[in-house]
This record gives structure tokens, C-alpha cells and sequence, in this order.
């Protein structure tokens, strides 16, 4: 499935120590593989959730951990499609989270590259409690996740984790440290969601969409990105004007504001009150 998995223990057990885990854990895993960090797991929280596609490797997992009564398994994709995770694996870490008093949700992985994020940011985007993320990711990933304002790795996946959470880069791993050897640098990263940032949001989704469509002409100009998104409701000169009088130049690209100019850029031009004009919804 193209996965590489991390061969280095003093790797795992910093993984292990950033996930700072206790009883009251519950530990979602995505991506087994032979099990080697779904064990150490096991030993510190209470309940761990393993996700493996591979049925191979789920295999090898279960026998692993055939032991150990606080670990279950899943044989599956953690995704349905792009957009949205596996319902099924959902329900299973809902119930598990229901059977454990004041449980925290963890998720702490060594993310299959290929999912890793789709997995962040759909996770993110749920009513799940999620206290903290811990995963090993592609470093270019790592790079666009904690990117700053008029940088080139600065995109909407930037602004949409950093309104929802606080990422930081924990360590940058060397190809040496995983086999197969991947021929890229990784990253574990520590996201931490933040229940402050996400009450600005009041439509999740609408905020999610209006990143996704400025960011599909990322080298336009706002007035060039916005007049295509918005050009049944807005002359040039109209959304000129609407962006001016909010405090906006329109000659300035996307990637330029900073993630709390992007709020107040998607509240400005979906809440038909601060456009002043009938904005139907989206």
C-alpha cells in the first residue's frame, strides 16, 4: 500500500512521549502495520483503536496484540472518499469512547502518506473531542500544515488546520529511519485542536469550501480569484468597493492574509449584511 513503516525505537518512544498518554486515554491508530507501535500504546492508555487496510499486516497485528484485551482492530480504509472518513470506524471509536469515564481521543500514528491528509483535516472537521494528533508525516506535509503568510507553502490546507487547531513540527526524520526507506524526509508533528478557534467558525463546511475555491486560483489577485467565485453578485467595481471598505486591497494574492484575515475575508463575502447585498447560500 506504499507505507513505510518507522524502524526507530527511540522515534517511537518520542512518539509515545508527545502523545503524553494515560488511563483515560483513547488512542486511535491509523495504519498498524506490524503492530509495533499499536503495543506500545496498549501499555499506557486505555483503549486503543487500530485502522489497517492491508489485510496482511491486520494480520500480523491482531496476532500481536491477541494479549491484550484493550486493543481492538479494524480491517479497513479510514476513509470513504476524500471528503469523509469511514462511518463505520467512527461508530467503533464513538462506543469505545463511551465505554471510558471522561475519556480523552488521541489520535497518535505513523500516517500512511497517502491518507495523511485527508485523515488530519477530515478529523478535524468532525464533533469528535480530539485533545491531540501526534502522527509522522511527509515533511513537505509537515512544511504546508505550519506554513506562514506570503510563503510558498502557505495554502488553504495551512489556513484551514491552523483556524482549528495548534500545529507544531516535534521532529524531522531522516529516510533512515523508516523501511522501506521512503526517498523523502518525515515529520512527527503534534496538532492540537482547539475548541476557542473552531467557535469562530459558525459554518464548518461553508468555511472549508470558500478555502478550497480561493485557493483554486491561488496566483490571481483577490479581486481576479473572488470576481470568478462571486461574479452573479458583484460587478468589479462592487467587490472593489465591498473589499475596500472592509479593510482588504484586491491587488494582494490569498496568500498573503493571515489565517484570521481569511475568517473575516469568508464572513465578508458570504454574509450578505457585511456584503450588503442579497447573498444567497452556498
Amino acid at each position: 500500500m506504499g507505507q513505510s513503516f518507522l524502524v526507530d525505537l527511540n522515534l517511537l518512544d518520542l512518539i509515545v512521549r508527545t502523545a503524553e498518554l494515560s488511563p483515560a486515554d483513547v488512542v486511535l491508530e491509523v495504519g498498524t502495520g506490524t503492530g509495533s507501535l499499536t503495543t506500545r500504546l496498549a501499555e499506557e492508555a486505555a483503549a486503543v483503536l487500530g485502522v489497517e487496510l492491508d489485510p496482511g499486516f491486520a494480520q500480523l497485528t491482531r496476532e500481536l496484540t491477541a494479549a491484550l484485551p484493550n486493543v481492538r482492530l479494524v480491517q479497513a480504509d479510514i476513509l470513504k472518499d476524500k471528503n469523509h472518513l469511514n462511518p463505520a470506524v467512527l461508530e467503533t471509536l464513538e462506543r469505545l469512547q463511551q465505554e471510558t469515564p471522561q475519556a480523552r481521543l488521541k489520535l497518535v500514528a505513523n500516517l500512511p502518506y497517502v491518507v495523511a491528509t485527508p485523515v488530519i483535516s477530515n478529523l478535524l472537521m468532525t464533533d469528535l473531542p480530539f485533545e491531540r494528533m501526534v502522527v509522522t508525516i511527509q515533511w513537505e506535509l509537515a512544511e504546508r500544515i505550519t506554513a506562514e503568510p506570503s510563503t510558498k507553502d502557505y495554502n488553504a490546507l495551512s489556513v484551514l488546520i491552523q483556524s482549528l487547531a495548534d500545529v507544531e513540527i516535534v521532529r524531522r526524520m531522516p529516510p533512515s529511519a523508516f523501511w522501506p526507506r521512503p526517498k523523502v524526509d518525515s515529520a512527527i508533528i503534534r496538532v492540537a485542536p482547539s475548541a476557542a478557534k473552531r467557535a469562530r467558525i459558525p459554518d464548518l463546511r461553508r468555511w472549508q469550501r470558500f478555502l478550497h475555491d480561493l485557493y483554486l486560483r491561488r496566483r490571481k489577485n483577490l479581486r481576479g480569484g473572488l470576481i470568478i467565485l462571486y461574479k452573479d453578485r458583484f460587478t468589479k467595481e462592487q467587490l472593489d468597493a465591498l473589499l475596500e471598505r472592509h479593510g482588504f486591497d484586491p491587488t494582494i494574492r490569498a496568500e498573503a492574509l493571515s489565517v484570521e484575515e481569511h475568517l473575516r475575508l469568508c464572513a465578508v463575502m458570504t454574509d450578505p449584511q457585511l456584503a450588503g447585498t442579497a447573498v444567497p447560500p452556498p
